[in-house]
């Protein structure tokens, strides 16, 4: 259940930047290192199970920061470790990541690679808002999945999901090419 509902949000965050990729990236606490928990497009024949360590490139400093963050020129990024992406097979030249929170616990990161320009590519705050929003949402249903799907949530809980959804499916209706 876990692997399907986590490719599916890397699905969706993919359609709905039309990037090239996008990954999901679980922070594994013991060894601290991140590892591929679901991939989409470019990589995601082999890179599931894939390993780094968590402090490295623009994913490990988002999930170090619990900060979104947008690259549109990684070739120009001080962050971006061109040594870790070369290992995957698919080197972007943009980014977009997004920490997964809950409960002020990093759980990972999102990733969408190569998203395609369009009306948000102009304006980096709503883009970056939606993305992050995305990322709240999957961490939610993320947490809900992994304490088992016989947990309950609690009215507060489930009014924060409502509200989180009903806000990313504004921001997508406003993109206006939906």
């Amino acid at each position: 259940m876990v692997a399907e509902l986590l490719q599916s949000v890397v699905d969706v965050a993919r359609a709905i930047f039309g990037a090239q990729a996008g990954s999901i990236l679980l922070l594994d606490h013991q060894s601290f290192e991140l590892v591929f928990q679901a991939v989409s497009g470019q990589g995601q024949e082999f890179l599931i199970g894939r390993r780094f360590p968590a402090g490295q490139g623009i994913a490990g400093w988002v999930a170090g920061s619990g900060e979104p963050m947008i690259v549109d020129d990684l070739r120009r990024s001080a962050s971006f470790d061109r040594t870790v992406a070369e290992s995957t097979g698919y080197v972007p030249d943009a980014l977009m990541a997004a920490p997964l929170i809950h409960g002020g616990r990093i759980l990972g990161v999102l990733e969408v690679l190569d998203p395609a320009p369009g009306p948000l590519r102009t304006g980096l705050l709503p883009e970056l808002e939606l993305l992050a929003l995305f990322a709240r949402q999957a961490a939610v249903a993320l947490r809900v999945a992994l304490d088992g799907s016989t947990t309950v949530l609690g009215t507060d809980e489930r009014d924060r999901a409502v509200r989180l959804l009903t806000e990313v499916q504004r921001l997508i209706g406003d993109r206006g090419d939906w």
